[in-house]
């Protein structure tokens, strides 16, 4: 048995048996596998009408990963979108988290800085960039360090 191929769709199952993919994503890596344009096309239509492959389901489960960590709204946006997620869906996906933005910048910086308000120019702006960089906007940084 150790010479028979594998055909596009057992693979396809068995990258999303170990988690969620959005189309894109599994695409790329059936392409990479060598398996031909049409069969990866046809075999992620079957798992589309199966249930199995859903944009949906797996920003969801894609932006409540990302909170955990935490993240803000555009570094969500941006990786789902690296993933090939249409936007109107990444932005139905992080509506549905329904998180306060605000306090999650908040505890990231109390968890990264402590507690106590900077005043110290330079530490702050260090503190901005560090929560710039996980992705919260300028109304949300100002919030958690002020």
């Amino acid at each position: 048995m150790k010479g028979t191929p594998i055909s596009v769709f057992d693979h396809a199952l068995s990258f999303l048996s170990y988690r969620e993919h959005g189309t894109k994503e599994l695409a790329t890596k059936l392409k990479n596998k060598g398996y031909p344009e049409e069969d990866i096309a046809k075999t992620l239509e079957r798992l589309q009408d199966m249930n199995y492959l859903n944009d949906q389901r797996f920003a969801d489960i894609f932006v409540r990963s990302r909170i955990s960590k935490p993240l803000g709204v555009i570094r969500i946006m941006q990786e789902l979108g690296q993933k090939g997620i249409n936007s109107d869906i990444a932005k139905h996906a992080i509506e549905e988290a329904d998180v306060d933005w605000f306090e999650l910048a908040k505890q990231l910086k109390e968890r990264r800085f402590g507690e106590e308000i900077e005043t110290d120019y330079k530490e702050k702006v260090k503190q901005f960039r560090y929560l710039q960089y996980r992705g919260f906007d300028f109304e949300q940084i100002k919030y958690a360090v002020s």
